[in-house]
């Protein structure tokens, strides 16, 4: 169980790396240079099947290796983000637990919990308009009541330790 912990965690570490790099500006620069100079070396081989199977093959190969790579590294993001939502839902009091794990829900479910969130998002428009519910003051009065509570939190840490 532990060899396979390891090599579970050195596929991961491997799998976001190839797919960081693979996203970059050097992964699509090394892509492009590729192409450039098979294209290039067309006329050098007489546009021949085996210059084309050369850039089939290796494309394919890929291809295919980075449909599970990036598979894989979705997979754990999506995991992180449920997690994260998870946590928020179990955190806020009068947000419903049945939200959490979600995700494991039917789409008959889903379809259900989402006209509930549509209807609700309806009846509160209808009291309050968007613009006057989401306004640059109310931002400002948020974030100012943030800042208070960081400052007074910061200053009773002080004082406690």
């Amino acid at each position: 169980m532990q060899n396979h912990n390891q090599i579970s965690r050195m596929l991961g570490k491997l799998a976001s790396s190839v797919t960081r790099w693979a996203g970059s500006s050097w992964g699509f620069g090394l892509a492009f240079a590729t192409i450039l100079i098979w294209a290039v070396t067309g006329p050098l081989f007489h546009w021949s099947d085996t210059w084309q199977l050369v850039i089939n093959t290796g494309t394919t190969i890929i291809t295919f290796l980075m449909v599970f790579l990036i598979q894989r590294s979705q997979n754990k993001d999506s995991l992180a983000i449920q997690l994260k939502l998870n946590e928020l839902v179990a955190a806020i009091d009068r947000a419903s637990n049945r939200l959490i794990d979600v995700e494991d829900l039917s789409e008959e479910e889903l379809e259900i919990l989402r006209k509930h969130y549509q209807e609700l998002a309806a009846m509160d428009l209808r009291d309050s308009p968007l613009a006057s519910t989401h306004s640059l003051d109310e931002a400002k009065e948020r974030h100012d009541e943030k800042r208070r509570q960081r400052h007074q939190h910061h200053s009773h840490t002080k004082t406690a330790g």
